[in-house]
């Protein structure tokens, strides 16, 4: 309540401010009328697709104002247009040496990298949201997770899961095991990603000494909690799931 009354605050005094400005400086009111002029014909280019252009008028405006977040997102969303996602991505590196709290960005980078296959800078990017918002389901199960799926209308991306390896693997479910008790237990796709890397690393470890195998406690936990959940919500294809955990010896 205090962020939000403080953030009002905040609003008033630069819309009280601006409009001090603009009554009494004539000057600022025609340059931020040919700057929002500037800025519209920039965004007309672009949509005409003429890119050159608009990368001319898009790199006037950062000249006269490199902090305008606007401008600086406008060049990501060409460059990934084009489908030049090294350029995107270079872009948004610059981006957020300046503005490196914008979780938005942070996240936008990350599925890029996915995309070319560039799994440990899309982890970076992953920690880097985790460190600022550990309370975020969604962060803890992108960085264990994976690609290719949807998620509240977003590509949710394999990151720890897709690189394997033992280490990878046991972060995975340790970040899978977060996004569970973050959501109470009721998200589907971590539940199935503990059974997944438990049987994978189950894998790995084959032969090892017992101290070194994994427990069976917190596996047996997801999948009791994903029979469960079936049977309430989709019990036609509980038979299903039940021939699938008892394949992966999560179930006997």
């Amino acid at each position: 309540m205090h962020r939000i009354v403080l953030k009002d605050k905040s609003n008033l005094l630069v819309t009280n401010f601006m409009s001090i400005l603009l009554k009494f400086s004539p000057n600022f009111k025609r340059a931020l009328q040919q700057r929002m002029e500037t800025q519209l014909e920039a965004m007309l280019l672009e949509a005409k697709g003429a890119w050159a252009d608009a990368e001319k008028a898009y790199a006037c405006l950062l000249e006269d104002n490199p902090l305008d977040q606007v401008v600086h997102k406008r060049k990501v969303a060409m460059a990934k247009a084009q489908g030049n996602l090294s350029a995107a991505v270079d872009f948004l590196n610059k981006y957020l040496e300046i503005f490196m709290a914008d979780h938005d960005a942070w996240r936008e980078l990350a599925e890029i990298y996915v995309s070319l296959q560039m799994y440990k800078q899309a982890a970076f990017c992953y920690e880097e949201l985790i460190l600022s918002q550990l309370t975020v389901p969604l962060y803890h199960l992108a960085y264990a997770e994976a690609s290719g799926l949807l998620l509240t209308s977003a590509h949710i991306l394999k990151v720890l899961y897709t690189m394997g390896g033992l280490e990878n693997l046991q972060a995975a479910k340790k970040y899978y095991a977060a996004t569970i008790n973050l959501t109470g237990g009721k998200n589907a796709r971590a539940l199935y990603g503990v059974c997944l890397c438990s049987v994978a690393i189950n894998q790995l470890i084959k032969g090892r000494n017992k101290e070194e195998k994994e427990s069976s406690e917190l596996q047996s936990l997801a999948a009791e909690a994903l029979l469960k959940d079936y049977k309430h919500k989709s019990p036609g294809k509980l038979p299903v799931l039940t021939t699938m955990l008892k394949n992966m010896k999560l179930i006997s």
